[in-house]
């Protein structure tokens, strides 16, 4: 990932939902490109933060047995607001279903009571690799340690 675009979890259930935030902030990198007059979160981006969000919840549940969860499809993406420097988008993803390796989302971004992101996400769990590759183990110790760090050092 290049961008982290989940500042915080707030709550978790496993298998069931997730709540996170992200609040942009004037120093992020890509808001000085994005209508440098007036900043606004991307919406590929304000997407990108319900994928995260849902891509964390999946790991949970699997207690980071697939630590590499991608986004297979995005449906019924609807756009109904503005995300600005100084807002928090409270990010709430609901799954709805598993299957094989891919679980389906509802999800939506709220700013000040308002809905201004929502769609139905499917993210696909990678498979975690051959059992002799050490790479598979750093990276579910690295994604283990980042979602300590997002959850407040693990204290949702």
């Amino acid at each position: 990932m290049r961008f982290t675009l989940i500042d915080h979890i707030l709550e978790i259930e496993s298998g069931k939902r997730i709540e996170a935030v992200k609040s942009p902030t004037l120093s992020e990198e890509y808001l000085g490109d994005h209508f440098p007059r007036f900043p606004v979160m991307p919406g590929v981006l304000m997407l990108e933060a319900m994928t995260q969000a849902s891509a964390w919840l999946v790991r949970y549940t699997d207690d980071f047995s697939h630590p590499m969860v991608v986004l297979q499809e995005a449906r019924n993406v609807k756009y109904t607001g503005l995300v600005v420097p100084g807002d928090s988008l409270m990010i709430t993803a609901e799954l709805q279903k598993r299957e094989d390796d891919c679980t389906w989302f509802k999800a939506k971004g709220v700013v000040n009571n308002k809905t201004v992101l929502s769609g139905r996400l499917i993210l696909q769990r990678m498979p975690e690799g051959d059992a002799e590759d050490p790479r598979g183990d750093q990276l579910r110790r690295f994604m283990r340690n980042q979602f300590a760090m997002l959850c407040n050092g693990g204290s949702v």
